[in-house]
């Protein structure tokens, strides 16, 4: 049987090309640099393509897959791993435009989800890094979501926790997860897609936490989704995120689901003291996601 180990990095890209000069900075600077590097390009109206075409000059092994128009993050993480699976990668390292990885950080992932294997017998669906902040503190909104029995294997030297969910900013993917789940929900556009995804793949499995494995997330400012955070300059992102996962729990947990779900949202909203009128139009997403049921594409 033939070994396959390439791996291959996706990240998705919209108007930060300073910020993802930095990300292929960290990438050109790995311990196990990726065999191919996909940028996707959201229809950036910034120089990104320029950047992305003079830097692959000198990095060979870097694609650029420029979009005919922005279809959010969840739509170039679609387009991203559909293109690194159709180059016939056995590993596939997905993140954002704003978070750089370690020297060390896809190697460790490589190696703990290796290690995992062999010791325990069991195959993890992904291994996802430890997300810290700009101050190195630990980056709220990419917290993964444990198992039930994520201390399992937990060991000294090994704190490998078993998660159910994680965000898409340095997860590592073996091809047979994606061969067996498909692909990510292109239609989500934006938020709860790689959620949806991860929690996809650990049907077969859970995901492992590898701490040792560190990416820094440059965003504004560190903090997590709460319904209680709505503001008028945010609620668009709310708007996607309340429908795509009350569409998410429809299909997987039926109407209880939702319902638990619309009865966290509108606590933390009471609790945030969100507007009325801003409350009401994410109730709206809520009533939109029961219905919004988009198909999940298969890789062939």
């Amino acid at each position: 049987m033939q070994t396959l180990t390439s791996t291959a990095a996706v990240i998705v890209t919209y108007n930060r090309s300073d910020k993802l000069m930095r990300v292929l900075d960290a990438l050109a600077a790995q311990t196990l640099m990726p065999d191919l590097i996909f940028v996707v390009d959201n229809a950036s109206t910034d120089d990104t393509r320029e950047r992305v075409t003079a830097r692959a000059r000198t990095m060979p092994n870097l694609r650029y897959l420029g979009l005919p128009k922005n279809v959010g993050g969840a739509g170039g993480f679609h387009e991203g791993i559909k293109a690194a699976y159709a180059a016939g990668s056995s590993y596939l390292w997905v993140s954002d435009d704003d978070a750089y990885p370690q020297p060390d950080a896809i190697q460790k992932l490589l190696d703990a989800i290796g290690a995992f294997e062999t010791e325990n017998g069991w195959r993890p669906s992904f291994a996802c890094s430890r997300v810290e902040w700009i101050d190195n503190t630990m980056c709220e909104m990419n917290t993964p979501g444990p198992a039930w029995d994520w201390p399992r294997f937990v060991s000294p030297g090994k704190a490998w926790a078993l998660v159910n969910s994680c965000s898409f900013v340095s997860v590592l993917i073996p091809r047979w997860a994606v061969a067996a789940h498909g692909l990510p929900i292109a239609e989500y556009f934006i938020w709860f897609d790689d959620a949806e995804y991860t929690r996809r793949l650990s049907r077969s499995y859970p995901g492992i936490f590898v701490p040792e494995s560190r990416v820094i997330h440059d965003t504004p400012e560190n903090k997590g989704v709460n319904y209680g955070l709505v503001t008028p300059k945010s609620l668009w992102k709310f708007e996607y995120g309340a429908r795509n996962e009350t569409s998410f729990r429809r299909r997987e947990q039926g109407l209880p689901g939702v319902a638990a779900f619309f009865w966290g949202v509108r606590s933390q909203m009471r609790a945030g003291q969100v507007p009325g009128r801003l409350r009401r139009r994410i109730y709206a997403a809520i009533l939109r996601g029961l219905t919004f049921r988009p198909a999940i594409a298969q890789v062939d």
